[in-house]
């Protein structure tokens, strides 16, 4: 059944690409007889599609998944879809066949449907589960307050499909016994008997590793059983992000203290950034000429300020800025952040940083992958050196690429550091983002930094 879902959720969306492509072309010219959309750029869409969608686990069961984060997913997988489609025309020397406001009609309104179509359906399913339908039954083994915080998450998910139904407490059988609304169960051959007698699909295990024992019984007890056994750790304790299992050369482990990213995440994140920076470098073009021109007439000195900074895993890279200062001398081994009426400060320079427009070329950045659209901001590795003694979690920032722009910068964390609880705030924002990233996260930050994040009353 799985299969043939699989199979019918790609024919709809190839199905959704060459009807975009076809709406697109008669909103644009009117007349479908009178289409300039090439047949040949859309099947090569399609087919691509086909190709580049499995990889962002687009046609993955959507159970327990969140539906922002696969709506992101499908919306990045579909503009990458389209970018390596204008590639592919512009290596053929064949875009002068499309019609720049047919492809934005095409990307936009496939887009608005494939997530339109996904979102239907969530809602579909939501209904038959909320109604007892298309659920998986789940039993939980733990004790104390994960194996209560396991169980209040299954009842807030009720469109996920997953229905608590039995609960084996390791403990305390009074506690076990407390919650009425389950079965509870001290012994383990009782729990064992109720699971295989009413055929409850998943077993979940949310114990510390420390109870290697009983996890292993678990396992053993149920191991000639078609029943779904997942390992919920509570490592809390130990990891600074959220632990996540991966494949270490060959053997299972879990992440205590690394990159909060996994691969597939940080090659998706790496397209992204490049595509972005690519098209606002293009788009901003006009501008970029008419600020460096404007700063090279404000003062003496080089159109660009460039400076050694801390990227992912610590790495040195020179960031781009316009000028915005007076050429000056600073004294060794020490960067003096820029206060207000800095004299050092030019007219332009002073309207650049209050608009952050003195940022624009870390598009190179980006580009050249030092730097991506949204991390934590860069310091002067001066700085780097004395906050990380100073600031807790302060070095975890460089556990990914640094950003343009970041949560704490959309959250009022800008300009001077003059306290430390200021870097301490921003430093907070820092690890919640890397807490929490998603893609949805990032265009969430992109449009705040859009809206509201180009002045502010602490940049100068």
């Amino acid at each position: 059944m799985a299969g043939f879902q699989g199979v019918f959720a790609r024919a709809v969306d190839v199905a959704l690409i060459v009807g975009g492509g076809a709406l697109a072309s008669h909103i644009r010219f009117e007349e479908l007889a009178d289409t300039h959309s090439p047949a040949a750029f859309i099947a090569f869409a399609a087919a691509f599609a086909l190709a580049v969608l499995p990889a962002f686990d687009i046609y993955e069961s959507w159970r327990g998944r969140s539906m922002l984060h696969h709506a992101g997913q499908l919306l990045l997988a579909w503009l990458v879809v389209q970018a390596c489609g204008v590639a592919l025309m512009f290596v053929l020397h064949q875009t002068v066949l499309i019609s720049r406001l047919w492809f934005a009609y095409w990307t936009v309104m496939t887009g608005v449907a494939l997530v339109a179509s996904r979102v239907a359906s969530h809602l579909v399913l939501a209904r038959l589960r909320n109604a007892g339908l298309n659920l998986r039954r789940v039993a939980v083994v733990g004790f104390g307050g994960r194996s209560d915080q396991v169980l209040r998450n299954i009842e807030a998910s009720s469109a996920s499909g997953f229905r608590a139904c039995a609960r084996f407490d390791l403990r305390d059988a009074g506690n076990a016994a407390g919650h009425a609304t389950l079965p509870a169960f001290a012994d383990l051959d009782a729990f064992v008997q109720y699971v295989r007698a009413e055929r409850v699909q998943e077993v979940w295990l949310a114990l510390p590793l420390s109870e290697e024992r009983t996890i292993a019984r678990v396992v053993n007890e149920f191991r000639d059983d078609l029943v779904n056994i997942r390992f919920i750790p509570d490592v809390s304790d130990m990891t600074l992000f959220d632990s996540s299992m991966i494949d270490l050369i060959g053997v299972p482990a879990i992440n205590l203290m690394a990159s909060p990213l996994p691969l597939h995440a940080k090659l998706k994140k790496e397209l992204f950034d490049r595509c972005f920076a690519a098209v606002a470098l293009l788009v901003l073009s006009p501008l970029l000429i008419a600020i460096a021109v404007a700063v090279k007439l404000s003062s003496p000195g080089p159109v660009l300020f460039t400076q050694y900074r801390k990227g992912a895993d610590g790495r040195a890279f020179r960031i781009y800025k316009f000028r915005s200062m007076r050429v000056h001398r600073e004294e060794p081994g020490v960067v003096r952040q820029a206060t207000r009426n800095d004299a050092r400060i030019t007219r332009v320079g002073a309207f650049l940083r209050r608009t952050s427009l003195d940022e624009l070329p870390q598009f190179f950045n980006v580009l050249l992958g030092d730097m991506s659209v949204v991390g934590p901001r860069p310091h002067a590795i001066e700085h780097d050196e004395l906050y990380r003694k100073i600031v807790d979690g302060y070095i975890h920032r460089y556990r990914i690429k640094p950003g343009i722009t970041g949560w704490a910068q959309v959250n009022g964390y800008r300009g001077e550091t003059d306290q430390l609880e200021k870097m301490q705030g921003r430093v907070e924002h820092d690890l919640y983002y890397l807490r929490n990233w998603s893609f949805a996260l990032d265009m969430r930050i992109v449009f705040a930094t859009i809206a509201k994040g180009f002045t502010h009353r602490n940049a100068y």
